[in-house]
């Protein structure tokens, strides 16, 4: 049995993110995942999870040593972003606005984790357990032990559960969430496109759900499709030739000729955690919060709760006032995102004329909205 400062259970892009911003500190920290990272390789096909990686997120991996090792595998810089419903009320940001190089990075969720995971090796305070993972915690008056499927026996002064929406850690700790089925379904289509479009990612609002567009390198790109689970259960099932012919029928013109390359779909959910620590054990990531995927804001709130968590223990300790300082720093922000973005999206959602003239004038006024246009954007870019 060994005993460390932090356990980390998860060791996905958040969990791997937290892992070694705790051991760059200096703490014995122990990381247990099920599954290690395919290995990257230039002539992979593109994956279908990816993110919108913020400046903000692109500071913390660079500080973490991931950010070089990410580049030199695949990221794709994207300088404009466009939201619309008509073709007449469309909103318009640009990196220009805020003299930046760019408004953010479109990335495979796995290239983010392998970056973070080559940077293992450097700390010899991090033990990393895989594959393994959490069979139970025994809470008490001492330090908490984990016992691991492999049989393995640990203990260790703080637990962080990184392991996901349906986090055991969250459980075990008896930390309850707040949580809703928004009774929609979000499909991820991975295409080569016959326009080069590498330099934007849009998004246009329909009655049944949004559709999106993310550039990926050279002529590829990740779309996003929403809409009723029965309409994706539908889609899922066809050829990528049928597939093909109903994205070219439903998105916009802007999209062009697209191949269809691989997909997968999942339900939409939201959850928030009642608190974010309790029992020894601390919540980031998709544990503590899910989020509508709408603007694609997930990670980056995973990755602002890493950067606060690890600033209230900069003296190299966790302690209930710490994570008490974490909590309020991350809770509210990440309750404000969640309701904004179904605010955002409930309002789009509705049919009536009136609602629908509504929010196309008010799309119209914020592309001339000036510096209130520039908030907003420095907002979900994590800049404010």
């Amino acid at each position: 049995m060994s005993t460390y400062d932090i356990a980390v259970i998860g060791g996905g892009m958040v969990g791997a993110a937290t892992a070694i911003g705790f051991a760059k500190q200096g703490q014995r920290v122990l990381l247990v995942e099920g599954r290690e990272p395919l290995a990257f390789s230039s002539d992979q096909a593109m994956d279908i999870r990816v993110s919108a990686i913020s400046d903000t997120s692109v500071a913390l991996l660079k500080q973490l040593g991931a950010w070089s090792a990410i580049e030199a595998m695949r990221v794709c810089p994207y300088r404009r972003l466009e939201t619309w419903e008509t073709q007449a009320c469309r909103t318009r940001f640009h990196a220009d606005s805020l003299n930046l190089d760019q408004l953010g990075f479109i990335v495979e969720n796995r290239v983010l984790q392998l970056g973070l995971w080559q940077q293992f090796n450097q700390y010899p305070n991090l033990t990393l357990k895989c594959p393994d993972t959490l069979a139970s915690i025994e809470l008490g008056e001492q330090y908490p032990r984990l016992q691991l499927t492999s049989g393995e026996v640990h203990t260790a002064t703080w637990i962080v559960g990184a392991d996901g929406a349906n986090s055991k850690v969250r459980e075990i700790a008896n930390i309850g969430v707040t949580a809703w089925d928004y009774r929609q379904h979000c499909m991820l289509i991975a295409v080569e496109t016959e326009l080069p479009q590498q330099d934007i990612t849009w998004q246009q609002f329909t009655p049944r759900g949004p559709r999106s567009f993310l550039p990926l390198c050279g002529h590829q790109g990740s779309l996003v499709w929403y809409d009723s689970p029965s309409k994706i259960k539908q889609l899922s099932r066809l050829s990528t030739q049928a597939l093909r012919e109903e994205i070219l029928s439903t998105f916009p013109a802007e999209l062009g000729d697209i191949k269809v390359l691989s997909h997968g779909a999942f339900p939409l959910t939201r959850r928030h955690a009642q608190c974010y620590y309790q029992n020894n054990c601390v919540l980031v990531g998709d544990s503590a919060h899910t989020i509508n995927p709408l603007a694609g804001q997930g990670v980056n709130l995973g990755f602002k709760d890493v950067i606060a968590l690890l600033q209230a223990s900069q003296d190299k300790s966790l302690s209930e006032g710490a994570l008490a300082q974490y909590q309020r720093r991350r809770r509210g922000d990440n309750l404000m995102m969640q309701t904004g973005m179904d605010m955002f999206y409930k309002g789009f959602s509705n049919s009536l004329p009136p609602v629908k003239f509504i929010r196309n004038a008010a799309l119209k006024l914020a592309e001339h909205s000036g510096p209130v246009k520039q908030q907003v954007l420095k907002y979900a870019l994590g800049l404010a």
